[in-house]
């Protein structure tokens, strides 16, 4: 019996992630609602609570899918390039940038959940994380191979964290950003200058 019940759960669970997911891509995170997620799910309100804490874990189960769809997306960019380190970390940021057009409402939603490093993130939340931040440090560690470990981490978050800007503000067309048309020639200007 206990069986059936924890497969009915994960069943719900899916199907939940499933909906959020659907819901977040078209109107983003702040379009989805627990009353209309339940309907659609045809569940009572208070199922989805029994599935998922609040609303916040499950919106991180749908991160933690877009985060390992974007990683796959980031990989398989430079599969079988034969090209130096500097060119592969163009590759993969035109990859993201390509990836955060078609997929903005999901792409958004894995940086506007309130969290930090304070917070209590699962350890599946943080590998998917780190997962993409590995492509990324391999070529960094080509370019800088004196580097330590502990440098290459802030190197690859540092790299990160400016083509996520050029690209976040570059998509939002803030006036600190450059036009949609111009994000890579900027995201290359930055990179091909890394030595």
């Amino acid at each position: 019996m206990a069986g059936k019940v924890a497969a009915r759960k994960e069943a719900l669970r899916e199907k939940l992630v499933n909906l959020a997911e659907t819901q977040i891509a078209h109107g983003g995170l702040r379009s989805v609602k627990a009353r209309d997620l339940a309907k659609e799910a045809g569940c009572a309100l208070g199922a989805i609570y029994n599935a998922f804490d609040d609303l916040q874990a499950l919106f991180m189960a749908v991160n933690g899918r877009t985060f390992q769809r974007l990683g796959l997306v980031v990989a398989e960019s430079v599969e079988g390039v034969q090209a130096g380190p500097n060119e592969r970390l163009i590759i993969m940021s035109e990859a993201y940038l390509s990836f955060a057009s078609e997929n903005t409402n999901l792409w958004r939603a894995m940086f506007d959940l309130e969290m930090s490093t304070e917070s209590q993130v699962p350890d599946w939340y943080l590998a998917a994380l780190e997962d993409l931040f590995s492509h990324i440090a391999g070529p960094v560690s080509e370019i800088y191979p004196q580097m330590d470990a502990e440098n290459v981490v802030l190197m690859t978050r540092s790299l990160f964290s400016s083509v996520h800007g050029i690209v976040l503000l570059g998509l939002e067309k803030r006036i600190s950003g450059v036009p949609p048309e111009k994000i890579k020639t900027m995201i290359s200007m930055l990179l091909l200058k890394i030595v």
